[in-house]
């Protein structure tokens, strides 16, 4: 259902439930888990999530889970999205979504918990809760806001507007539309990028930048990142990542 691997210092995680790469309490789960593994593994500095096939990243929550109304069964599956999504969101890699088709209701939510977000050109994107008696449960409300502002957030959620790559681009919502196919590959490229950069900087960086949606104070906020700039100068990489600058060679970065 959550398929992993891994290959040099990239992870890339497939949803993998067809038809619609839908989630399910023990796949929440195992993508919890899976991201704390991910988490633990020093080697892996950047991860690519996508989903099986060439029409759905994911098609979020399997309907049939909800209808007998069983409440007890709901509050179980708002804490398994929350948790994944927030373990997502709080990883320590660089987590690139290849969007690679519909991306709907907590299939959206888990594209959102992403730090970045590269879309087919056929993708479609919806958070369509509200239009069966439900909302979104796995962040959807929070971070969509966040991300291309209450307009358009309140545009999608509250009367149920599916969104184009085209349009996502345009609002913000993805950072990037490439030709049909090409997500993953895309994403894949990025995710070579950030093995350029020094691992223990870039965890500190992303940290820092989600002070801002944390609601951390600027003064606050300011101060974190002062320290976290001595803070490097701590470890092995600093002084590698200089030097190799002023040597005008790839730097050599041991994670330290």
């Amino acid at each position: 259902m959550i398929e992993s691997r891994i290959e040099g210092h990239v992870a890339t995680v497939t949803l993998a439930n067809p038809p619609a790469n839908a989630f399910t309490a023990e796949g929440l789960s195992r993508l919890t888990a899976l991201v704390d593994e991910l988490n633990r593994n020093p080697a892996v500095h950047a991860v690519v999530l996508t989903g099986q096939g060439d029409k759905f990243f994911s098609g979020g929550a399997d309907l049939k889970l909800f209808a007998d109304g069983d409440k007890a069964h709901a509050r179980v599956m708002a804490q398994r999205f929350g948790a994944a999504f927030e373990a997502l969101q709080n990883a320590r890699p660089v987590v690139i979504a290849a969007i690679n088709g519909y991306a709907m209701g907590g299939g959206l939510e888990c594209a959102l918990a992403c730090d970045l977000r590269i879309a087919d050109e056929r993708a479609t994107l919806a958070l369509p809760e509200p239009a069966v008696g439900l909302l979104p449960c796995g962040g959807g409300t929070q971070t969509l806001p966040w991300l291309v502002g209450e307009g358009w957030a309140k545009r999608m959620i509250l009367t149920n507007e599916r969104v184009d790559a085209a349009t996502a681009l345009r609002i913000g919502l993805v950072e990037q539309v490439v030709g049909a196919g090409e997500a993953r590959a895309t994403a894949t490229a990025l995710a070579e990028r950030v093995l350029a950069l020094s691992p223990r900087a870039v965890v500190a960086c992303k940290q820092l930048i989600h002070e801002a949606r944390r609601g951390t104070p600027r003064h606050a906020a300011l101060a974190k990142e002062r320290e976290a700039f001595v803070d490097l100068f701590d470890g092995a990489d600093q002084r590698e990542g200089v030097n190799a600058f002023l040597e005008k060679r790839r730097p050599r970065w041991t994670n330290d």
